[in-house]
This record gives structure tokens, C-alpha cells and sequence, in this order.
């Protein structure tokens, strides 16, 4: 029997890794967006959400499997980028409907 890749990083990858939770809406419902390894670093993430390439992000972790944690770190990417406002020029409205959601929390 043929058994499938495994999902976990290289062992010699030791950095923190972040993925988003996408509510895609009605029957879809919410799901763990893919993300190349490469861009599954807090930078690409944060600047993923100021585009707008998430809709509507729901959740966002960050895990480290070599030192052994994860985390929900939602309202620490929400409160980090709010303190980058200011410096942002041009932002998604999907950005704006995530940190006003994150602000009601």
C-alpha cells in the first residue's frame, strides 16, 4: 500500500508557520485556505490580507512543529496590521471588514 506524503514541513524548516480559516459562505461553509510552504510565513500573510486575497477570513494560526506550539494569533495579525494603518494606502475591503469583526471581539 502506497502511503500519502505527509503534510508536516521538512524537519529542517524551523520557522512559524501561519494559515488562514476562509468562510467561503452558505454551502461551502469555512475551510483551511492551501498555502505554499514558502508563503506560509507571517510577512506573506499580512500582506495577502491587505490585498485582499482572503474574502473573509475567519481564523488565522500559527504553529511551529519543530519547537512544538501552535496558537491562534487572529487578533495579534488583526492588532499588528491596525498599527500599520496608517502607512497603508490603498487596502481591500475584505482587510477593512476583518479588522472592523476583529475590533468587535
Amino acid at each position: 500500500m502506497s502511503r500519502s506524503p505527509s503534510i508536516v514541513p521538512h524537519a529542517s524548516v524551523n520557522h512559524d508557520i501561519y494559515l488562514v480559516l476562509e468562510d467561503f459562505g452558505g454551502r461551502l461553509g469555512c475551510a483551511w485556505c492551501e498555502t505554499a510552504e514558502e508563503d506560509a510565513n507571517r510577512a506573506t500573510l499580512m500582506r495577502h490580507l491587505v490585498e485582499g486575497q482572503y474574502e473573509h477570513p475567519i481564523r488565522i494560526v500559527a504553529f511551529n512543529p519543530i519547537e512544538g506550539w501552535s496558537r491562534d494569533v487572529t487578533a495579534d495579525i488583526a492588532d499588528e496590521i491596525r498599527r500599520r494603518y496608517v502607512e497603508l494606502d490603498d487596502v481591500a475591503p475584505s482587510l477593512l471588514e476583518f479588522l472592523d469583526r476583529m475590533a468587535r471581539h
